[in-house]
């Protein structure tokens, strides 16, 4: 894909996706130019039909993401979620989007943590992943001949202090995600499906939500949403 670009305060979606940004929905235009520029936030309520696992092998790692908000511990059916898209400038004054998911699971609510960047090139998105950062992906989005928006994962890295290592195939995954928006019911469709090439199929979930918008001028980012450590490298 060839990248157009876009204007220098376009949202992060835009600027990765140039002129392929313009043949994604109407409703999904507004809801990925979230950003600095257009000064809304977004927030999706909703309901996923249904969170699925992998094997029994998987539990131990989804286990251990869950101490750094990433990944899901637990499959259900009928969840209530929400979804929060809000732009800030991070303390490296890029322009960043949270995509922060909270799962209402019985027992105890569960969170997914992602803040998104334009990664240096301007041709992808950076994904930082959990309250820490320590976790970043590549991702890489297009419109779909329908209006709907596919985004698949790259490369995967861990960072911790000196540590910056490439993850490799055997322990990583790569994530698909599509949204889109019917027409007819008024809402944001979602599947997610996260695959490792070795094992099959780790993590996925589907649902659907409303989405409503917010000054984020006025309203600022609420306490929590921001992650407890931010990451510089890209």
């Amino acid at each position: 894909m060839t990248t157009t670009p876009a204007p220098a305060r376009a949202s992060i979606f835009r600027r990765a996706m140039g002129a392929d940004f313009d043949r994604l929905h109407p409703e999904l235009r507004r809801r990925f130019s979230v950003g600095l520029d257009s000064g809304e936030a977004c927030t999706g309520r909703g309901v996923m039909d249904r969170i699925w696992h992998g094997g029994p092998w998987v539990k131990p790692f989804l286990a251990l993401g869950t101490t750094r908000n990433i990944l899901v511990p637990r499959a259900g059916r009928d969840v209530p979620f929400t979804i929060e898209n809000v732009p800030y400038a991070d303390t490296f004054g890029r322009e960043t989007v949270t995509f922060v998911r909270t799962f209402d699971l019985p027992g105890r609510p569960r969170r997914f943590d992602a803040q998104m960047v334009l990664g240096p090139r301007g041709d992808r998105i950076l994904d930082y992943l959990g309250t820490h950062q320590h976790l970043a992906t590549d991702l890489h989005p297009s419109a779909e001949p329908d209006g709907s928006l596919l985004i698949r994962s790259g490369e995967h890295r861990f960072r911790e202090g000196p540590v910056d290592v490439r993850v490799p195939a055997l322990i990583g995954a790569t994530a698909e995600v599509r949204e889109s928006y019917d027409d007819i019911s008024g809402r944001f469709r979602i599947r997610v499906r996260v695959v490792n090439e070795h094992f099959g199929p780790l993590f996925g979930y589907d649902g659907s939500f409303r989405a409503t918008y917010t000054d984020v001028r006025r309203r600022g980012v609420r306490p929590g949403l921001r992650p407890v450590r931010e990451e510089a490298r890209a």
